[in-house]
Formats: C-alpha cells, sequence, structure tokens
C-alpha cells in the first residue's frame, strides 16, 4: 500500500483564496459601515440633535467626498483591469465612505435651510444606498470565490470565435476562474471539407484572438468539429468528461510548482489522465500513482501533449474502476510536491 504522506511544507492553496478570503472581509466591513449608518441615522430621527459650524462640516464632508470617490474610481479601475474582486470591494468600500461624507454635506445643506431632520433622513437614503453597495460587492465577491465568471465574458469568448474565418458555428464556451488565470474551452464547428492543416490553423487562430482580447487568460482549449452536433464536454465546469461513461470530479491542483485541474477524459484514444495548468514551473514532471485492492499500486506517468504547454497527459487510461485514491507526484529540479487526492465515480459509471 502507498505511504499516506501529506503535501510538503511550502504546499499552498494559492493566493487568489486569500484574496477571496480578504474580499469577503471587506464586503463584511461595508456591512457593518451601513449597519453603523443606519443605527445612527435612526437615532438622530429620535433624538434630533443640533449641528454646529454648519460651513466647516459642509466644506470637510465635500472634501472627503470628492477624495473617497477618487479612490474609488482608480481602485475599482486597477480591480478590473487586473481581475482582482478584492480590490474592487476595496473600492466600493471607499465608495461608501464617500457617501457618507456627502450625506453630512446634504445634512448640513437641509439644516442650514431650515429642516433640521434632513440630517438624519438624508443619512437613511445613504444607508440604503450602502446596503446597494454590500449586495454588489458581495455578488462579485462570493461568484469569484466559487470561481464563477460573469456571463459578459462567455459572450466575449463566444464573439471573438465567431469571428475567426471558417467557423461555421459557435457550438459551446464555457469558463471558469482558477486563481487569477482565466480557462476557457471553446467548441466550433467547421465545413465538411476542412482539411485537418486548416482546422488546425482555425484553432491557433482562435486562440490568439482569446489571449489578445482577454489579458486574464491562462489556458483556452479549442475543439474542432464538422460535425453538425457535438456532444459537449466541460472539464472546467461540470468536472466530467464526455462520453457514455462520465469520470469524477476533478481534482485542483494548487502548489508552487503548477496550478490546474486533474481529470479524467475521453480523447480519440480512450480515456486518459489529463493535468490541465494555467501556471507551472519550468521543466515540470509530472506522473500519478494510484492505490489498488490487494495492495498493487499503478504508476500513470504524465507527458506533455504535442504543441500544448499547458497539458499533461497519461499514455494510456487507468484501470477500472475509476474510483481510487491516488497521489500526484510534481517534480521540477530539485524540488517535488506529493499531492494526495480521492476520484468517485458517479452510480452511472459503475458496472
Amino acid at each position: 500500500m502507498l505511504a499516506r504522506r501529506k503535501p510538503t511544507a511550502t504546499f499552498t492553496y494559492g493566493y487568489g483564496k486569500v484574496e477571496d478570503l480578504a474580499g469577503i472581509i471587506i464586503v463584511l466591513i461595508i456591512l457593518f459601515s451601513a449597519l453603523v449608518a443606519g443605527y445612527e441615522a435612526i437615532n438622530r430621527l429620535i433624538h434630533p440633535q443640533p449641528i454646529s459650524q454648519l460651513l466647516w462640516v459642509t466644506i470637510a464632508g465635500f472634501i472627503g467626498f470628492l477624495g473617497n470617490e477618487a479612490v474609488a474610481v482608480f481602485r475599482i479601475r486597477v480591480g478590473r483591469q487586473v481581475q482582482s474582486a478584492a480590490l474592487i470591494a476595496d473600492g466600493y468600500h471607499a465608495r461608501t465612505d464617500g457617501l457618507t461624507s456627502l450625506a453630512v454635506v446634504l445634512g448640513a445643506a437641509g439644516v442650514w435651510l431650515g429642516y433640521p431632520l434632513a440630517d438624519p433622513v438624508v443619512g437613511l437614503l445613504i444607508t440604503i444606498a450602502i446596503f446597494g453597495i454590500v449586495w454588489q460587492s458581495s455578488k462579485a465577491v462570493l461568484t469569484r470565490m466559487l470561481d464563477g465568471v460573469d456571463p459578459t465574458l462567455v459572450d466575449e469568448i463566444r464573439h471573438g470565435a465567431a469571428r475567426i474565418q471558417g467557423v461555421t458555428q459557435v457550438l459551446g464556451a464555457k469558463a471558469r476562474w482558477l486563481g487569477h488565470r482565466l480557462f476557457a474551452d471553446v467548441g466550433v464547428q467547421v465545413d465538411g471539407a476542412t482539411t485537418v492543416a486548416d482546422a488546425d490553423r482555425i484553432a491557433q487562430e482562435l486562440k490568439k484572438e482569446l489571449f489578445a482580447h482577454i489579458p486574464a487568460l491562462g489556458v483556452a482549449e479549442i475543439r474542432v468539429s464538422s460535425r453538425a452536433a457535438i456532444e459537449e464536454r466541460d472539464p472546467l465546469t461540470e468536472g466530467h468528461a464526455a462520453g457514455p461513461h462520465p469520470a469524477s470530479e476533478p481534482f485542483r491542483v494548487q502548489s508552487k510548482l503548477a496550478e490546474g485541474l486533474l481529470e479524467i477524459v475521453n480523447t480519440p484514444q480512450g480515456e486518459r489522465l489529463r493535468l490541465t495548468v494555467s501556471r507551472h514551473a519550468e521543466g515540470l514532471r509530472a506522473s500519478v500513482t494510484i492505490e489498488r485492492p490487494g495492495g498493487q499500486v499503478e504508476s500513470l506517468p504524465l507527458s506533455p501533449i504535442p504543441g500544448n504547454h499547458h497539458a499533461y497527459e497519461s499514455a494510456t487510461a487507468p484501470a477500472e474502476p475509476h474510483e481510487f485514491s491516488a497521489e500526484l507526484r510534481l517534480s521540477a529540479g530539485e524540488r517535488t510536491d506529493v499531492l494526495p487526492f480521492t476520484m468517485t465515480e458517479p452510480a452511472s459509471h459503475h458496472h
């Protein structure tokens, strides 16, 4: 039997998840700000308090609003450029501070015009606006935490594929975040008379188009078919291979040496173990060792796929059943990471 080894001490879950946690914390801070603002506004409605130094309060509030809004615009813009949900949420946090300062200005103006309750009423309105920001930020952060993507990004991938000369139909386009890199899986249909060389050229042109217009793209898997219909496989979001026997959930690989997905996929040669990486160390070597009943050990080296340095694949299929405990061994230079994982077959795959 294989010895139960834990990942090396330098194994990391990636900075992406740390950033996701930071985004959640920022959303909670914004929520706390909304609750405090709402409490203070209600308290002022019940217990009105006079505001002194209206001029200085108005000037300070206006400066605070402009400063915070400038910071918010900058952080949100940069966050969208680098695809950082946490930085975008922090930009919205700065915007809540700016809205609070704006409330001070509007409240002071109302008091100056002779409406003493203007301050708490404006405070309540600003509180509602902050709750709207909480909702917007939480959706973005939670979607990113679950590796989801904005539907407009998938539409952009589809649009890019449709522009390639030779593509007669976009059969499917799916994407998923892994850390700061984006995985895309695109299926396109070409004319039945298209040669293999032309199909390969179309795939390469589509890859160039996607990488040129989606800066965060790490891996693009292009499937070219001349059939009118294709049974799509989604290794990035559905977690199984196409064909009559769906494979198990993919194993997410996150270490200093590589980040990506290890899964069982269907190929023209049959089922294979494939490691698709968004980042990897130079000279990466990979292999899978599977525990089998009776103390037997199955070893499957993963070799780079020709023409695709982001994918490593076994030369043979893993033995049945596809339900096992195993270890993924990653090596580069003098460093080695051993990552234990398990795969469980769906009920439909049991014989």
